[in-house]
């Protein structure tokens, strides 16, 4: 398994909106960690870091080792707020993790063998419904990504969560329905001629 990616914080004094935009003036982002039968601890990331992980993408399923003043606490992002205007981070919540926690993450849906779908082949268009899917996984486990192989789909097709295979010890969190990740449409030139066929027939039995 990779090792953690590193994320330097600063313990920071005072909590409100006030000890928060003080933090924010001198160009960092305000946090806190919580969770794990534990205390909350606030602390600051520099704002360029902040910016740099959270825009990397899958910020909030990559567990990180958030090293504050050298006591590296095991976290994953649970949460942040951007400023509306500026779309630029605010405040970021992190979530302690042990080996033994169990989480719900959104992860990455890979699609592969697009060369090897016929349906893709003849003009048809891959619709992605999830570009993520909301898994359960413990924590030492989380999985990069889930991978989709398009090999033998058809236009028409659906391509479900039964299709793929998870990691042993991951589920998806909506257990209730199968449900549908992708499908493979037809190209709309090719809608537009079935619509038009269709169109005497329906005049016909409409006399």
């Amino acid at each position: 398994m990779a090792a953690n990616k590193v994320l330097k914080a600063q313990a920071r004094e005072g909590v409100g909106k006030g000890a928060a935009r003080e933090v924010r003036r001198q160009g960092r982002v305000p946090a806190v960690i919580y969770g794990d039968k534990k205390p909350p601890v606030t602390v600051s990331v520099e704002f360029k870091d902040a910016l740099k992980f959270i825009y990397a993408g899958g910020f909030k399923s990559h567990i990180l080792d958030l090293d504050v003043d050298g006591t590296v606490h095991q976290v994953i992002p649970r949460d942040y707020q951007l400023d509306v205007v500026k779309d630029q981070p605010i405040h970021i919540d992190f979530l302690r993790v042990s080996g033994n926690s169990t989480l719900h993450v959104e992860v990455h849906v890979n699609f592969i063998n697009e060369d090897k779908s016929p349906g893709l082949k003849r003009g048809g268009t891959l619709n992605v419904v999830r570009h993520t899917v909301e898994l359960i996984a413990p924590a030492n486990k989380i999985p990069e990504e889930i991978t989709v192989d398009l090999s033998g789909t058809d236009i028409g097709d659906s391509l479900h969560i039964s299709a793929v295979t998870l990691p042993k010890g991951v589920k998806a969190a909506i257990t209730d329905r199968d449900f549908t990740i992708a499908t493979v449409v037809a190209p709309s030139g090719l809608k537009s001629a079935e619509a038009a066929e269709g169109e005497p027939e329906a005049a016909a039995e409409e006399e």
